[in-house]
């Protein structure tokens, strides 16, 4: 008899104590990996089992038989037990068994693997499969990133936003030129940074400028972004992934992470426009609105498109009578949009603004180079610690801020790269010294931007466990780990591995593109072990399973494990 059939069986006793007979039955079904299409709609057969149960016992004999028969053919289909209730590892071959079976799994066949683990008390490895293969890691490449800053710029290290003009305000306050908004990748304009209040986001802006004595500005005020050379976006970022909130354009002179998030509420009655709140408010998208209320129990969708490079935003799609829908769009043009809720802000302060709104980035410099020399800098501010920017940056996987990392770095080492074309060469240049400084071998990093949503990124889980390693003895490894989603907790891992051993445990940075699955990062066994792990899953599409189930599994082994790496 099959370990399936046994289930049933045994269930049976619970369930002619006035349980459902179909619950096993039902059980079963769902851990299949491909349960053919008669299971699923199986009425027939449960109709069976409680006549069986509840009447005769031939006919559970005659159901239970037709199941021994069935069951078998799918028995290597079946999903695993819970990691939670399987029994932990008591020694580095179960591990290594364990380990093996997930990813042999039928469902992974057309798929490709990669994973490392290894000690960071002993040195040694625990496991591994694929490691020197070159894989997508989608987010992981932040890992590197977020390295790369604390290295870099040190965690103390804030970044200057400047507004100057061409000379002081006079005795009543006006500034008789333009006010030139000078930014340098700060991302901290935004919500997230101040409670979730975007409200506040200008305000130390708006405050700095007050006290710089202030009162009117005849001139224009103007946002520039010419600190980084290069377009606005990384490269290999795909075109249908701009117009959404992990595909913002990159300036140097950013706000609510150049996003605009969006509520869409139904009307009143079927037929009635749905209703638009835009979060920060905002005039600077203008909206067409096609979306229409539909009856109870229609069809709930909401689509946008926003052409670029434009921002204007179509809207289509019906919500029922009562809901809700929420999304985000990103904005064109992030430097024009930031002076434009800056003037509004300087106004609620009491400031005019006389001049037009403009922007300028680097092309614009190229024949119009500015000239600090002819500047006073009338009014400054700083950015949160590179450690907070960090932190946000790895926590919410926000893939704006790992690029401004990467400029921000690419910007200060320019110098020394003299044959780098854009700000964002620059960076990747000096990665690549951080990777081999780190001791990752050349060949195996092979990075055009620094976010993971390109898709022309590869690295090896080798080299991605080497850099764990690294940060692991770097004078900011605590940073680094604090940095790191914790399982259970709160980031990108907020809701995984509950109730396991990974919970609380587990920290690390999790990936995913399209056909792409990727977790790296720390974890502690049941031994006290301390280890590093890298999982990459790639050329993998499959509706039927969740991340969860592809990687969660194994870091929760990790957790669990009893035994030691030096003791096989």
């Amino acid at each position: 008899m099959t370990h399936s059939s046994i289930t049933l069986t045994a269930g049976f006793s619970r369930f002619e104590q006035g349980g459902s007979p179909c619950k096993p039955f039902q059980w079963f079904i769902r851990r299949l990996e491909k349960p053919p299409k008669w299971l699923n709609h199986s009425t027939f057969l449960c109709a069976l089992l409680r006549q069986g149960v509840h009447e005769n016992f031939r006919w559970r004999a005659l159901v239970l038989w037709l199941l021994g028969l069935t069951f078998p053919l799918f028995a290597t289909e079946t999903r695993p037990l819970s990691t939670n209730a399987a029994r932990p590892a008591g020694n580095l071959a179960e591990l290594q068994a364990g380990i093996a079976t997930h990813i042999s799994r039928p469902r992974f066949a057309a798929a490709a693997w990669g994973a490392k683990v290894v000690s960071l008390d002993t040195g040694k490895g625990l496991y591994e499969h694929n490691a020197g293969k070159l894989l997508k890691p989608a987010s992981n490449a932040k890992l590197f990133t977020g390295a790369l800053a604390l290295d870099r710029l040190g965690p103390d290290c804030r970044i200057k936003t400047s507004c100057c003009a061409a000379g002081k305000p006079d005795g009543e306050g006006t500034l008789h030129s333009d006010l030139i908004i000078y930014g340098r990748g700060d991302p901290s304009f935004a919500a997230r940074f101040n409670g979730g209040d975007s409200g506040k986001s200008l305000d130390p802006l708006v405050t700095a400028l007050v006290a710089a004595g202030i009162k009117r500005i005849e001139g224009d005020l103007v946002g520039d972004e010419s600190f980084f050379r290069g377009p606005p976006f990384g490269s290999s970022w795909t075109w249908d992934d701009l117009q959404n909130s992990y595909g913002a354009e990159v300036s140097a002179l950013s706000q609510e992470d150049n996003v605009v998030d969006l509520v869409f509420k139904s009307g009143a009655k079927a037929g009635d426009p749905c209703v638009i709140v835009s979060k920060p408010e905002t005039d600077f998208l203008a909206f067409i609105n096609r979306a229409k209320t539909a009856g109870k129990g229609g069809q709930r969708e909401i689509n946008l498109y926003r052409p670029l490079p434009q921002n204007t935003v179509y809207i289509s799609g019906s919500l029922p009578v009562g809901t809700n829908w929420t999304d985000a769009v990103s904005v064109h043009n992030p430097a024009l949009w930031f002076v434009t809720r800056l003037k509004a802000a300087l106004e609620k302060r009491g400031i005019a603004v006389a001049g037009k709104l403009r922007s300028v980035n680097w092309l614009d410099r190229q024949t119009q180079p500015l000239d600090f020399s002819r500047l006073a800098e009338v009014a400054s501010i700083e950015s949160r610690p590179v450690s907070e920017l960090v932190n946000k940056m790895m926590k919410s996987s926000q893939n704006l801020y790992a690029q401004l990392l990467l400029l921000q770095v690419g910007a200060r080492s320019e110098k020394r790269d003299h044959e780098a074309k854009t700000t964002e060469e620059a960076g990747i240049a000096e990665l690549n010294r951080f990777a081999r400084d780190a001791g990752v071998r050349r060949g195996e990093l092979l990075f055009d931007e620094g976010s993971g949503l390109s898709r022309s990124a590869l690295v090896t889980p080798e080299a991605i466990v080497q850099l764990l390693a690294f940060m692991s003895r770097h004078r900011c490894a605590e940073v680094f780990r604090d940095a790191l989603p914790i399982a259970g907790v709160d980031g990108s891992l907020r809701n995984r591995m509950n109730g396991t051993a990974g919970e609380k445990n587990v920290r690390a940075k999790t990936g995913t593109i399209g056909h792409v699955h990727s977790l790296s990062g720390y974890v502690t066994t049941a031994a006290g072990e301390h280890l590093a792990f890298s999982l990459m899953l790639n050329n993998y599409d499959d509706a039927g399973h969740s991340v969860k189930d592809d990687l969660d599994p194994i870091p929760e082994m990790l957790a669990g494990f009893k035994g030691r790496s030096d003791k096989p």
